[in-house]
């Protein structure tokens, strides 16, 4: 007598986990491309947003195939085991932003200076750069929440004079793979020199803002940076973090003169 072996079949779950992975890793490459060919933020972040849902789905058919193929012994573990993993590497950025968003308060807009935040060059390059767009002023409730979130974020003094900071400065920016959009040097009727620039993100590629005031003293010279984000209402740090990591630039370059 032949004996019919019949084999358990695939769990659909796993198979659809997989799928809804993979989709998703699709439309995310789809939108970073979109969002490096100058898509409008709005679009992009239409985009991303159908990824994030899509990846959670697929976490989601990869919970219901763990139940199924414990209980019914169905085939499709590697299928589930791949779905998630790529999912959860999906998720991984935007469960980190939800953390930030969080634990810090809605800011996007961070200066070293919150009692006179440097101003950003009203100059017809500078404006021509930012497409028009200027930065708001700093509200005074952002301001106190900007001094009890990031009080490392300090006014920067160098014992150097006015022209060695204004280059050291420029030299820091193009460390940072800044665009300067406008800078003029420390001098005229106001004595403090400026210099405008714009960098973008490391994932999406938004632009954000920086002005850099630079303010001769007596025996030193004082730099103060201001950093603003275009898109959304809370940065979730990295504004502070720029800056953070600008003056470290700028003391390192400093102290090699």
């Amino acid at each position: 007598m032949r004996h019919l072996i019949i084999e358990e079949p695939f769990s659909e779950s796993a198979i659809w986990s997989r799928r809804l992975a993979v989709f998703a890793a699709a439309v995310v490459a789809m939108g970073l491309v979109l969002a490096r060919l100058g898509l409008d933020a709005p679009a992009v972040l239409a985009v991303v947003g159908s990824a994030i849902v899509l990846a959670c789905l697929a976490v989601l058919c990869a919970g219901v195939a763990t139940v199924e193929i414990w209980q019914t012994g169905r085939k499709g573990l590697g299928l589930l085991l791949g779905g998630a993993v790529l999912a959860a590497l999906l998720l991984a950025y935007p469960a980190y932003l939800a953390v930030q968003a969080v634990r810090l308060p809605v800011l996007n807009d961070i200066s070293t200076d919150t009692d006179d935040p440097p101003a950003y060059s009203l100059s017809r390059k500078a404006l021509a750069a930012r497409h028009g767009w200027v930065p708001p002023s700093i509200p005074a409730a952002s301001r106190e929440a900007q001094a009890t979130a990031y009080p490392d974020v300090e006014p920067i003094y160098l014992d150097l004079d006015g022209g060695e900071t204004y280059q050291t400065v420029l030299s820091a920016a193009a460390a940072r793979h800044w665009k300067i959009i406008d800078a003029v040097p420390p001098g005229g009727r106001l004595g403090y020199g400026h210099v405008d620039a714009i960098a973008h993100g490391l994932i999406l590629g938004f632009a954000d803002d920086i002005t850099i005031r630079i303010w001769p003293l007596a025996g030193e010279t004082r730099v103060d940076v201001r950093s603003a984000s275009r898109i959304g209402r809370h940065d979730f740090g990295g504004n502070a973090a720029r800056i953070e990591a600008f003056a470290d630039e700028l003391n390192t370059e400093a102290e090699a003169k």
